[in-house]
């Protein structure tokens, strides 16, 4: 990891699931980790339509970096950043990053992150999954991306939507080895 504080690029694509999106922000401002955004048109559009807010809503997002801009630090392997979530994934991004193709930042920060071998983390959006879906997913997987579709749980009863996100967003943190407090976790059953 570099330096005393974590640099994370988070992407946000035009997936369903924006719900997820503040909770994991919140951990992360709570953990300390400079948050440096990516969001495609496509995540513009169902953030303002599931949310209704913009981007600059979003609270502890250092700074947007435009999808289209090569320039950005996180299109480097020489720019340090400790990891890279994308979430909500799109089946498409997934593809993209599957292939190896970068035809913009989001899919070109995550093939830095996997060339340079740090964590890459893709909350992958879509069911039911056709066989094109899991072949990417297993591709991204041996390339060394980890594939987290966002899957609540219900063990720890949540009490609300909020609940359920901020229960999903702290395992994504623990996927990136992030200490997050505050989050249900199961106990057993004591038996």
């Amino acid at each position: 990891m570099s330096g005393s504080t974590q640099r994370i690029v988070l992407a946000v694509t035009g997936a369903t699931g924006m719900l997820y999106v503040p909770a994991l922000l919140d951990l992360l401002a709570d953990a300390g980790v400079e948050v440096h955004g990516l969001i495609s048109r496509a995540g513009r559009q169902v953030l303002a339509l599931e949310l209704e807010l913009e981007p600059a809503d979003l609270a502890g997002v250092g700074r947007w970096y435009d999808v289209d801009d090569f320039t950005a630090p996180m299109a480097s392997g020489s720019c340090p950043y400790d990891a890279m979530v994308i979430l909500p994934c799109t089946m498409g991004t997934l593809a993209a990053i599957a292939s190896g193709v970068s035809s913009n930042l989001i899919h070109r920060a995550a093939d830095v992150m996997l060339k340079e071998r740090r964590p890459l983390l893709l909350a992958a959006r879509e069911t039911p999954l056709n066989r094109t879906h899991l072949k990417n997913m297993l591709a991204v997987h041996d390339a060394g991306g980890i594939i987290c579709p966002p899957m609540p749980s219900f063990y720890t009863r949540p009490a609300d939507l909020p609940e359920m996100a901020r229960n999903f967003s702290g395992r994504i943190c623990d996927q990136l080895r992030l200490p997050v407090s505050g989050i249900r976790r199961w106990q057993g059953t004591g038996n």
